[in-house]
């Protein structure tokens, strides 16, 4: 029986190549975006993720196989914040149970390399707490200078995704209940979010001086769809609550040795 999965973003960028190589592969693929997809849903409104789940639900049969949790957005503005945490948070655990039903559920969330970048601790330690009003203010504040504190508010929201990954996986909801929860940390994709910032050459070698990726360069988001699909595919048994960088070697440059 082919596996069901449901994938948020799936119009554009890394989401569509997700789907499109896993209906290749014959899985059936339940699409998630404000336009485009199977059902179309708003994850900046806790209506729209409600709407979601519900859909999904509806359109499964109430039962699917793995979850991609692929939407977000990177402008220095609030809506950054409601989509790419607590939009993502909501429609992976409103999503969850539906997953009980399966020989080999999984789940993957895409943070990002970005997680490394400068970020806000007052906005994180909001989104880590769950405060979504709050951090809803303080993002507002933030995106008063687009330019420079509103540059901050995309890293935040990769930076707490990827510490909830990190704290759910093990816990008796995700790896107790025989889900692998894992995330993806891409660096620079060439996706209609990034396309204004790789438009020239000389706007890509800039972007690659902060964002170093000796490995080949800026990727396709084929790339990190392929990771996606296997860390979701019955073959991943035990990989637990890792943030895997699919960056060209960004995070070994940036880091080195410091995480060890």
């Amino acid at each position: 029986m082919p596996r069901t999965s449901v994938i948020t973003g799936a119009a554009s960028g890394i989401g569509k190549a997700t789907k499109e190589l896993l209906e290749q592969r014959g899985e059936r693929v339940i699409g998630v975006d404000l336009h485009d997809a199977e059902v179309v849903a708003d994850l900046s409104t806790a209506e729209g993720r409600g709407a979601l789940v519900d859909a999904v639900r509806e359109v499964s049969g109430g039962r699917i196989d793995a979850v991609y949790a692929v939407a977000g957005l990177a402008i220095p503005a609030p809506a950054t914040v409601a989509v790419n945490f607590f939009g993502t948070v909501a429609s992976i655990e409103g999503l969850r149970p539906l997953l009980a039903g399966s020989e080999a559920p999984r789940a993957v969330v895409v943070s990002s390399m970005a997680a490394l970048m400068a970020s806000d601790d007052e906005l994180v330690a909001l989104l880590t707490d769950g405060d979504e009003p709050a951090a809803m203010d303080r993002a507002q504040v933030l995106a008063k200078e687009p330019s420079t504190t509103g540059q901050l508010i995309y890293a935040s929201t990769k930076v707490a995704l990827s510490r909830w990954v990190r704290r759910k996986a093990a816990t008796a909801e995700w790896a107790g209940a025989g889900i692998p929860l894992n995330a993806v940390a891409p660096g620079v994709i060439a996706t209609p979010m990034t396309a204004d910032l790789i438009d020239t050459e000389q706007e890509r070698e800039s972007l690659l001086k902060v964002v170093p990726m000796p490995l080949n360069g800026i990727a396709e988001p084929i790339v990190v769809a392929r990771l996606l699909a296997w860390l979701n595919s019955a073959e991943n048994t035990h990989l637990c609550g890792q943030i895997v960088y699919v960056d060209g070697g960004s995070d070994a440059v940036l880091r080195g040795d410091s995480v060890w």
